[in-house]
């Protein structure tokens, strides 16, 4: 029962954290934006605008819901609850932290370590294109219409080159599980930086960072909301809180795609010297996750201060750079990681 408890509290408490990332995500948007263009961003809802995702939140909600009447009502609604469904399915798999010791209890900070843990990740980030592909499809708009297929060409493509660099990740840890990758990432006895597995695979590091961005949509790759094209792309009829669920899954896979980067390429909850501080366990748990945070902080302002930087593609130049550059160049990365292992296994030399 202790543990059905503790399990059901680490729910409500991740639930409750990617709400509150993914919320206060929207006012981030809106601040760096604002610094990248000499603006002043959101001040008037509460000191420093602070309350402005609150006000976001209740417009969404007390907005007038329309549906159009020559749309498939059924999965005009399914659309949006399957986007977010997804959204936050994948977040069980994150080792937030270490373990907390009470006694002769060891109570895990993950909700749940399956042992193919990136292949659970992959189905259900798959499976989030649906409700996108449903919602446009479901609308009777052409420009909703073009969206979605925009979005599902784009994610399934990027999809292969993710995977692909997922492979070589595989070949280095010799696991599925994210739990056992981020452990492994501790370093021995000190936790130094260089047992990061960003160190053994950089080339794979940045073709699954750069997949990262196609799946979210993100600039440069939001070819499916493209406003000067497609006025709001697949979610374009959508109004109320319907809308809102499109917006806030696109944030909560931002927050997701951000914590899956910083665990299986920098470390998860591991940070430098973290085992030499002669600190208490629970201590070090606790401070390893503020480290986790503090990294998907990082990633999320990465991915907000390249969407204000760079362009968006043509959608030729999108496709162009997933079939003919990534998947290539995940494939060498394959062989050569492949190749090192072989030759440091038997000891070759040249």
């Amino acid at each position: 029962m202790d543990f059905i408890m503790y399990k059901l509290i680490l729910v409500g408490v991740v639930f409750g954290v990617t709400l509150f990332v993914a919320a206060y995500s929207t006012y981030a948007e809106r601040k760096v934006a604002a610094f990248l263009q000499d603006r002043i961003g959101p001040d008037r809802a509460g000191p420093f605008g602070i309350l402005q995702p609150l006000a976001d939140g209740l417009k969404f909600i007390y907005k007038e819901e329309i549906i159009p009447v020559v749309s498939n009502r059924f999965l005009f609604v399914l659309g949006p609850c399957i986007a977010m469904m997804t959204a936050m399915m994948a977040g069980v798999l994150i080792p937030w932290g270490d373990t907390l010791v009470f006694g002769d209890n060891v109570y895990s900070l993950q909700i749940a370590d399956l042992n193919v843990g990136i292949l659970y990740v992959f189905g259900v980030v798959s499976i989030g294109v649906y409700g996108i592909m449903i919602g446009g499809w479901a609308s009777n708009n052409k420009f909703s219409l073009l969206g979605a297929i925009r979005a599902s060409a784009q994610m399934i493509s990027y999809e292969i080159a993710m995977g692909l660099s997922i492979i070589a990740l595989v070949l280095v840890t010799g696991t599925l599980s994210l739990g056992e990758i981020s452990a492994q990432q501790t370093g021995g006895v000190g936790g130094e930086w260089h047992f990061w597995n960003v160190v053994y695979q950089p080339l794979g590091f940045l073709i699954f960072i750069i997949c990262a961005f196609a799946e979210c949509n993100r600039t440069p790759f939001d070819l499916p909301e493209c406003e000067t094209e497609l006025i709001g792309g697949y979610h374009t009829e959508y109004s109320s809180m319907k809308l809102g669920f499109y917006l806030f899954a696109e944030y909560i896979n931002m927050f997701v795609s951000a914590a899956v980067i910083s665990t299986l390429y920098f470390g998860g909850y591991n940070f430098p010297f973290m085992n030499d501080l002669g600190l208490d366990h629970n201590i070090i748990s606790i401070i390893g996750v503020l480290v986790l945070i503090s990294k998907v902080c990082f990633f999320i302002f990465f991915f907000m201060w390249i969407r204000w930087t760079i362009p968006r593609f043509r959608y030729d130049q999108l496709m162009n750079l997933g079939w003919k550059v990534l998947i290539p160049l995940s494939i060498f990365n394959i062989f050569i990681t492949g190749l090192v292992i072989l030759i440091k296994n038997n000891n070759w030399t040249w």
